[in-house]
Formats: structure tokens, sequence, C-alpha cells
């Protein structure tokens, strides 16, 4: 089935929905990670939103969209917590019953979250993939709405609006890059920077230990491909088609980054601005190190999209780190 494709109109739209409940999140420069990378460079605090990540957006466009009919039903969807939090939090907000499946190994502290927001989760499976599956299948035997990761133009439009925010800031932005796990966010960057910036570009950054994403758009195809990152928020094993579909039209680049890469850039981000990240949060700065010579002299903004990392996985990061 093919899907609609958002337009920057959806974007205007959804920009005027999400200000009644969200806080515009600041665009900081720092001297320190100016100098780091030879550029002037902006961060994007997506981690300043109520639910510590960017989705929250993209959750409230398609959630308030809902017929009502489709509200009382209730939602049903699968994550590994982020897109889980987003459902959760713009349900809490529109009184939609919503269940949401997770894997068994989940952070504990997204689960802790989640369920405050009073959603119901189910753990099912050992990856985000099988958790996907089991969603839908449910989702279909209770007739509740399956929100798809990936291939809903809502949530593109919603978490677009991130974009349009850096976009008003910085006008003459040259390079944003921007993490890819389903693609909503990169593909959501890809639709503004079109409409209001043709010539910036666009750069995606995934794990190397996930790369599908990053295989699918290289291929030209959906690719199925290892998921064994510890970045949550880019553990998916393939691409997504409406997102795809975007970024093959619209992607400058496509940068993968390792584990090693991602925990340096969670300590320079503690170092030098004093910001928590998840590794999803930290890969944009993973890539702008890895791609400097590319960035300097240029005006580049990094999307931190989020920092609900686990205490666990910040302690063992603290622990192995020297200084």
């Amino acid at each position: 089935m093919k899907l609609n494709r958002p337009t920057f109109q959806d974007v205007l739209e959804a920009k005027s929905l999400i200000k009644e409940y969200l806080p515009r999140t600041p665009l900081y420069s720092y001297p320190q990670v100016n100098q780091l990378l030879d550029a002037k460079v902006f961060i994007k605090h997506e981690n300043f939103l109520p639910t510590g990540a960017f989705k929250a957006r993209g959750g409230i466009n398609l959630i308030h969209s809902l017929s009502r009919e489709q509200k009382e039903r209730g939602v049903m969807t699968a994550s590994t917590g982020n897109h889980a939090l987003s459902i959760a939090y713009a349900s809490s907000l529109f009184g939609v019953p919503a269940t949401i499946v997770m894997p068994e190994k989940s952070n504990p502290l997204k689960v802790k979250a989640i369920k405050a927001l009073g959603a119901n989760i189910v753990f099912f499976g050992r990856i985000f993939e099988e958790s996907k599956e089991y969603a839908e299948k449910i989702a279909g035997e209770r007739r509740a709405r399956f929100i798809h990761p990936g291939n809903e133009p809502a949530l593109v439009a919603g978490v677009a609006t991130y974009a349009l925010e850096v976009f008003e800031e910085c006008p003459s932005l040259d390079v944003i890059i921007v993490p890819v796990g389903g693609g909503s966010g990169a593909s959501g960057c890809c639709l503004v920077k079109e409409a209001v910036s043709p010539n910036t570009q666009v750069i995606a950054v995934q794990a190397e230990k996930a790369p599908g994403a990053y295989l699918s758009w290289k291929n030209k195809k959906i690719v199925t491909d290892k998921m064994e990152t510890a970045a949550e928020g880019l553990a998916t094993k393939m691409g997504y088609e409406l997102t795809q579909e975007i970024l093959q039209d619209f992607l400058s680049d496509f940068i993968l980054v390792s584990e090693e890469e991602m925990v340096q850039a969670i300590l320079l981000y503690l170092e030098l601005i004093r910001n928590l990240s998840e590794e999803a949060g930290s890969s944009p700065l993973a890539a702008a190190l890895k791609i400097k010579d590319r960035l300097k002299g240029k005006k580049v903004a990094l999307i931190l999209t989020g920092s609900n990392i686990s205490m666990e996985r910040l302690t063992h990061i603290l622990g192995v780190a020297s200084y």
C-alpha cells in the first residue's frame, strides 16, 4: 500500500498544533564544541522536551489526528522506548487508551516513564522487530489503531517541526546531522530543508551494528540486516517505506558510527556542555567528528534527539571512561 507523503503544509499545521502542548526547544551554540569541530555548531536540544526526546512531537500530531472512533478503541504500538514515550504522552493528553509492546530487556528508565503516563506495557520478543510484529497482530485482533514507528505521515510531519524551528533561527545553515532509527526525524528534516533551504545538506547517521536503514538507502530498496547496537533509538533491523522514499529524494549523505564513537560523544556532551545524551542523541556529534574535515568553517546543526539513557548504561560508560 502506497503511503501519502506528508507535505510542508502538513508540517506547518503540525507546528500550530504542537506549540499548544510542547515548549519550543533551544538551539544553542557552545564555544568548546565550535573549537572541537572547527565550525559554527548549533545543538538542537530535543532532550529538553517533557519526555526527554524529540518523538513527543510526532505522537501529539498523530494522536490528535485520529477519529473519535479510533481514539475510543485505543492505540497500540511497539518501541524500544522513545516512540513509546511519545505515544503514551500524547495518549494521556487526549484520553486515549494506549498499549505498548516492548522488547523483554527494555531500558527500565523508559519503562517506568511509560507506566507513569498510564499506558499498558506488554513485553514480547528479544528485539524491536519481534515486538513490532506482535503489536501489529494483537492490534488487528483488538481492532485497535496500530501505530507504525516509521510509516506514519502524521508522525513525520510532527517531528519535522523541530527542523522548522532550527531553520527559523538559523536560515543560512550548511549542514544538519540527524540520527536514524525508523527515519522519521531525518525524513522530516529533508521535507523542511527542501521547502525553506534547498542548499542545506541533511546527513543521516546510524549505528554500524544496526545498519538496516543505511543499507536500504544505499541500495534503494528495503534491506534487513543485523541489530546489535546498544543505541536504543537506532535499534531497527530495516528501513521503512515512507521514510526511505523521502530520504532517497533529499538526503545528502549517510554516515555509520561505532559503539565506541557514540560513547565518546556522550562523554564529550557531558564534559563540554553539561548535557546528558543517550547513544542515539550523541550519534550526530560522533558523525560530525568522523567527517570533521568536510565541516570546517561551516554552519552545522546537530540534533540532540534524546537523553533517556538508563542509569545502568550511564554508570557503565562512566566506569570505563578514562580521563
